[in-house]
């Protein structure tokens, strides 16, 4: 198999983004991307676009035809296919250009994501967020997804001892990271106390535990390593991509307090990779609600398993730490428009092994790591990144 690098990145800034549609966000993230990789429309052999639920939200499918035909690329007619695996879209969109590129299908691939969320009420993007639950087992009886997350995080309290101060130090310290990112949704400082005093959503989970609901794209341009040095003096690549699954109903896995798919995945990159937990400079994992990033840590290798709220108090994961994790500000201030958050993982990571992401920039990086999840862990995503030898 080939070896696979990123030559490219874009995306736009993530917010509420009434200014701008679907569509105008996907093209602009991806041009951002093209210019970024010194590649012209012409040389682009496939897309792929990771998006969760346009038909619901924008009342758009076929979204992968919309992007390549508003983007030039249907004038080449090139393949555009649309990747879906809830909150893992975008990772998964990643992953499927990676093995199309290593197989040696296709040489330069352009990956997008993006979600329009902003333009329906809470009420309604609450409900599409929970049908990434089981829908006939869960969210029929009434289970919403924070309150999913909230079993998760109210059993991780009584089995570890975690306690409130750990889940509010979770989303300062992201809030901290995203006030130094100029594309994040939420770029201003909140103290540890106003999380924990903020309204209750589902207990013991309060609304700042909660990742913001968010318009945005992003996207990376792709390419094999040997290729890479015709465009760009700065590859990046990705080492490994590893993938795993679990079931769809939280009530039928064995344990809440850990996400198996995570632990799998993360098994299967460190050993194709020959890595270590120890050997990780950065990571982007997801927070969507702050006890999955204290989960997140435990299960990918970087605390021990019930130590992660501990080890995220101590200040082991912000810039200067140990490991810093989800120096973009995450899903919690940088923002979450699902079928692009992924991408956007990996764009930090590319930005901080380039040496280019600023004031947040961790000195040094040379290896980092995405972890992605679809639905309550029923897809997890691992990618493992690094500056090429």
């Amino acid at each position: 198999m080939r070896r696979v690098a990123i030559i490219g990145v874009g995306m736009t800034e993530f917010g509420e983004l009434w200014d701008l549609s679907f569509r105008d966000m996907g093209i602009r993230a991806g041009f951002e991307a093209l210019n970024d990789a010194n590649v012209t429309s012409d040389q682009i052999d496939a897309l792929y676009v990771g998006n969760m639920s346009a038909g619901r939200f924008i009342e758009q499918e076929h979204v992968s035809a919309l992007i390549a035909d508003y983007a030039g690329f249907a004038k080449n007619h090139i393949p555009s296919t649309r990747v879906e695996a809830g909150g893992a879209s975008g990772a998964l969109a990643i992953r499927e250009a990676f093995l199309a590129i290593a197989s040696g299908i296709h040489d330069i691939v352009v990956v997008g994501g993006a979600e329009k969320m902003t333009d329906i009420s809470d009420i309604e993007v609450n409900a599409i967020q929970s049908s990434a639950a089981d829908q006939e087992w869960e969210t029929i009886f009434g289970a919403t997804y924070p309150s999913l997350f909230a079993l998760m995080a109210s059993r991780h309290m009584h089995e570890y001892g975690t306690t409130r101060e750990m889940l509010s130090a979770v989303a300062a310290k992201n809030h901290k990271h995203g006030s130094l990112n100029p594309k994040a949704q939420f770029r201003r400082e909140i103290k540890p106390e106003d999380v924990s005093k903020s309204p209750m959503v589902s207990s013991p989970l309060r609304m700042l535990d909660c990742a913001p609901i968010s318009d945005g794209a992003a996207a990376v341009v792709m390419c094999p390593l040997e290729m890479a040095k015709r465009f760009t003096d700065r590859p990046v690549e990705i080492l490994t991509t590893a993938m795993a699954s679990d079931t769809l109903a939280l009530g039928q896995r064995k344990s809440i307090t850990e996400m198996m798919a995570t632990k799998i995945a993360a098994k299967k990159a460190y050993e194709r990779t020959g890595l270590k937990p120890s050997d990780i400079d950065v990571a982007e994992v997801h927070d969507n609600f702050t006890i999955t990033e204290i989960m997140a840590i435990e299960d990918l290798g970087f605390a021990p398993k019930g130590e992660g709220g501990r080890f995220t108090l101590e200040g082991k994961t912000t810039l200067g730490g140990e490991i810093p994790v989800n120096t973009s500000g995450g899903l919690k201030a940088r923002g979450d428009p699902i079928g692009a958050t992924g991408v956007a993982q990996v764009i930090e990571i590319v930005q901080q092994l380039r040496g280019e992401a600023g004031k947040r920039q961790v000195p040094d990086a040379r290896i980092g790591l995405t972890q992605n999840v679809g639905g309550t862990g029923s897809t997890v995503i691992v990618h493992i990144l690094g500056v090429p030898e």
